[in-house]
């Protein structure tokens, strides 16, 4: 592939990272508090649905997958990017740059896939309710579950495969905060190939991105449809409220990641580049516990039946 006297780096060096070590201190405490939040925030979700038997429904359990997953979508960046603020050589090893993208992938795949099944479900719910639990059994949630990670751990790896095979011969200096397709291929040895793949993975992360969109689109099309046809306005705001949740972490983090790769050939400076990636990998996952414990009234009753029984324990 191209000239045999090419050598390939070893390790990339993030160059996005603030230069002084005052602005990179004040960076690194919010980020670290973020990051223990998302953390403990999806720890308190799945604990808490674990414990209590009333919550082992579909919704509940789909929830608990989707903090799980959280919980190591941010373990692929945000650890590093913690070291990063505090340490002079700002550098990754190649494999461990490789590593980093496939997990950041693997679980967001899986995290689009998974919010795509809980459409699914919210539309069995409400458009078919009486069949709903015999459709929607623990074990059809569980192969879903099962479905969504698979389907998430499998795409990326040709990408990873291809991209390990790559040169690496000019600067090794990465314009970005943690290892992504775009900010790596970039540092390629520029041949024909390079080029044409770096448009294939633009064009396959658009077609991944526009298929969830759409199937969950077309999930609330027929969900909105039946609730506008429920007469009573209690009745509407009921049904309405169990989508609420899904509905705002859908749009926070597909439209963060859609800034990202569905732009094509635009180019955003490198701070917005910056903002967009702190946007979908930091931000998005830092509102969803928040989204789901705060505006669902069975996982805060749960929770303060949990801190009741603690303070009378320890009283």
């Amino acid at each position: 592939m191209g000239n045999s006297n090419w050598t390939t780096a070893q390790e990339f060096i993030f160059s996005a990272f603030p230069s002084s070590w005052g602005d990179s201190v004040i960076c690194f405490i919010p980020l670290l508090l973020i990051y223990t939040f998302i953390i403990f925030g999806n720890l308190v979700i799945i604990t808490v649905v674990k414990l209590n038997i009333h919550l082992h429904t579909p919704m509940y359990l789909f929830i608990c997958a989707l903090s799980f997953l959280e919980i190591w979508y941010t373990t692929a960046t945000i650890p590093k990017m913690l070291s990063s603020l505090l340490s002079e050589r700002r550098n990754i090893s190649l494999n461990g740059c490789l590593l980093q993208m496939y997990f950041f992938h693997s679980t967001g795949i899986s995290e689009v896939c998974l919010l795509t099944a809980m459409a699914f479900d919210r539309y069995l719910a409400i458009c078919n309710p009486l069949r709903y639990p015999t459709i929607m059994t623990s074990k059809l949630c569980a192969q879903l579950t099962l479905g969504c990670c698979l389907c998430g751990f499998v795409t990326p790896f040709p990408e990873i495969a291809w991209i390990s095979t790559l040169p690496f011969c000019g600067s090794n200096h990465l314009e970005h905060i943690f290892c992504d397709f775009l900010p790596v291929l970039r540092l390629a040895c520029t041949d024909t190939q390079a080029i044409i793949m770096i448009q294939v993975v633009d064009v396959v992360h658009a077609v991944e991105i526009i298929t969830a969109v759409m199937l969950i689109f077309m999930s609330y099309v027929g969900i909105v449809a039946v609730i506008l046809r429920i007469r009573s306005a209690e009745g509407r705001r009921k049904a309405f409220s169990t989508c609420v949740s899904h509905l705002t972490v859908f749009v926070l983090f597909f439209g963060s990641v859609a800034l990202m790769y569905l732009r094509f050939s635009a180019t955003y400076s490198l701070f917005w580049d910056t903002v967009i990636a702190l946007a979908f990998a930091v931000l998005s996952p830092f509102f969803n516990p928040i989204i789901y414990s705060l505006r669902n009234k069975e996982i805060k009753g749960a929770i303060k039946k949990h801190i009741s029984q603690a303070k009378t324990l320890f009283s």
